[in-house]
C-alpha cells in the first residue's frame, strides 16, 4: 500500500517552486504595474481631459482627438517620423543583416563582435552630442574632410533636405552593431549541414543566402525588424541635443512635438491624446508586421 506522504511529497514541491517564482516575479510585476500599466492608463484618462499641473484636469471628452485630427503641426510631424523611420529601418536592416553574415560566414572573433557592439555602448544623448560637433559646418572635421575633397561643405543638421536622413544615419551608426548581433545569433541557429549540402550541389553564396539564410532568418529577421521599427517612432534624444525639430519643423518628429505640448506648453491633456494616437499606430504596425512576416513560425525542421 503506498504511502499517502510520498503521493503529497511532489504536490508541495510544486507548491514551493510556485511561491519561489512569485517571490522573484514580484518585483518585475510591481515595476511593470507602476511604471507601465498605471501610467498607460493614467495617460489614456488625461487623453480626455484639459490639464495643465496647475489646475484639477476638466474632462472634455473628445475635444483633444478632434484638435489632433485637425492640427496641420501633428500630421507634419507624423510623416517627418515616417520619414526618418523609412531611412533608419531601410538602412540599418540591410546595413546588420550584411555585417552578421559576414560575421558568421568569414570569421567567428568574439573581438570583432566587440567593436561591432561599441557605438551602442553610448547613449544617444552623446551619439548625438559627437555627431553634431563632427558635422558642424564650419569646425566640424567631417566637413573639413569634405572641404579637403574640393566640394562645398554641407549642413547636415542645419538643412531641411539634410536634416532627417543625417539624424537617421547617427541612429542607424549607433544601433546597427546590436541589430547586428541579434541577427548574427538567428544565423547560429541555422545548421550548417545545409549550407554544406548546398555547396556539394554547386550552390554559390549569392544562393545559399537567398534559398536558404533568408527563409530560415526570417522569424528572427521579423522580430527584430518589430522591434527597430517601435524604437524608431520614439526617437526623440538625439533630435533633442542635435536639431531641437528644427529648421523650420524639418526635424520635428511626433515624440518631440508630444514633449514640446507636454513640457513647453504645459498642454498635458492633448499631449496625452497624441500618445495614445501613437500607442494605436505602434500596436497596428506590430500587429500587421506580425501577421505579414509570420514571426511565430519557422521553417527549421
Amino acid at each position: 500500500m503506498a504511502d499517502p506522504s510520498t503521493s503529497r511529497a511532489p504536490a508541495l514541491a510544486g507548491r514551493g517552486d510556485e511561491r519561489l517564482a512569485a517571490v522573484f516575479l514580484a518585483p518585475a510585476l510591481l515595476g511593470f504595474l507602476v511604471f507601465l500599466l498605471w501610467p498607460t492608463l493614467r495617460g489614456v484618462y488625461l487623453s480626455f481631459t484639459r490639464f495643465n499641473l496647475l489646475t484639477p484636469a476638466e474632462w472634455v471628452g473628445l475635444a483633444n482627438y478632434d484638435r489632433m485630427v485637425h492640427d496641420p503641426i501633428f500630421w507634419d510631424s507624423l510623416r517627418v517620423t515616417v520619414v526618418y523611420v523609412v531611412i533608419n529601418i531601410g538602412v540599418q536592416t540591410v546595413s546588420a543583416l550584411a555585417i552578421a553574415v559576414l560575421l558568421q560566414r568569414l570569421t567567428q572573433s568574439a573581438l570583432l563582435r566587440g567593436i561591432v557592439l561599441t557605438p551602442y555602448l553610448m547613449s544617444n544623448v552623446v551619439a548625438g552630442i559627437v555627431w553634431l560637433w563632427i558635422l558642424d559646418t564650419q569646425l566640424g572635421i567631417g566637413n573639413e574632410i569634405v572641404s579637403g575633397l574640393g566640394l562645398d561643405r554641407v549642413p547636415f543638421l542645419a538643412d531641411e533636405t539634410w536634416a532627417i536622413p543625417t539624424i537617421a544615419l547617427i541612429n542607424v551608426w549607433r544601433h546597427v552593431g546590436y541589430t547586428a548581433l541579434l541577427l548574427f545569433a538567428g544565423l547560429q541557429a541555422i545548421p550548417n549541414d545545409m549550407y554544406e549540402a548546398a555547396r556539394v550541389d554547386g550552390a554559390g553564396e549569392w544562393r545559399m543566402f537567398w534559398r536558404i539564410t533568408m527563409p530560415l532568418l526570417r522569424p528572427v529577421l521579423a522580430v527584430v525588424l518589430i522591434m527597430t521599427v517601435i524604437g524608431s517612432f520614439q526617437v526623440f534624444d538625439t533630435v533633442a541635443v542635435t536639431t531641437q525639430g528644427g529648421p523650420a519643423n524639418a526635424t520635428n518628429v511626433l515624440q518631440y512635438y508630444i514633449y514640446g505640448a507636454a513640457f513647453g506648453r504645459f498642454q498635458f491633456g492633448y499631449a496625452s491624446a497624441m500618445s495614445v494616437a501613437l500607442l494605436v499606430v505602434l500596436s497596428a504596425i506590430t500587429v500587421l508586421q506580425y501577421r505579414l512576416t509570420r514571426a511565430g513560425h519557422t521553417d527549421l525542421g
